[in-house]
């Protein structure tokens, strides 16, 4: 390994470190789902400053239309940072990159609760795609896991 790659890795990892700490989480969920807690523990331990806010189960469909999430990009709870909405067990590592990316999306979605997501861990993992949410309704695969 060259210097220059280890200056660039290191600078890279000390970005990355300081855009979970500069970005607070706002997460809406069912006071009900163990998931959700989950997948709060694996943003803190990551880094990010997370808040939870309890909805009673018949808001949440009103919480996700208003974020812009439909049914085919839908998970169990529904989270703001940094201006985008993130729905679901989305890995810390991939809302980093959203951040520091910046494209123009509402955010990014894990669909359903995927069995070894972030707060999802358990025997029999399964490969899964974090979507991309377009302005326009449309997605992309934004990472594969």
């Amino acid at each position: 390994m060259t210097l220059r790659t280890l200056f660039l890795s290191a600078t890279f990892s000390l970005l990355s470190a300081s855009v979970a700490l500069s970005a607070s989480v706002s997460v809406f969920k069912d006071a009900g789902c163990g998931c959700c807690g989950g997948w709060i523990s694996h943003m803190r331990e990551n880094g990010f400053a997370v808040s939870a806010t309890n909805v009673a189960p018949e808001m949440m469909d009103v919480v996700k239309a208003k974020a812009g999430i439909t049914a085919d990009t839908a998970s169990c709870h529904t989270a703001l940072v940094g201006g985008y909405v993130v729905e679901g067990h989305v890995p810390a590592s991939d809302v980093r990159r959203l951040i520091a990316e910046r494209p123009d999306a509402i955010g990014l979605s894990a669909p359903g609760m995927p069995v070894g997501s972030p707060g999802m861990e358990g025997a029999g993992a399964e490969p899964y795609d974090v979507l991309l949410i377009r302005r326009d309704g449309r997605t992309e695969v934004f990472a594969s896991h």
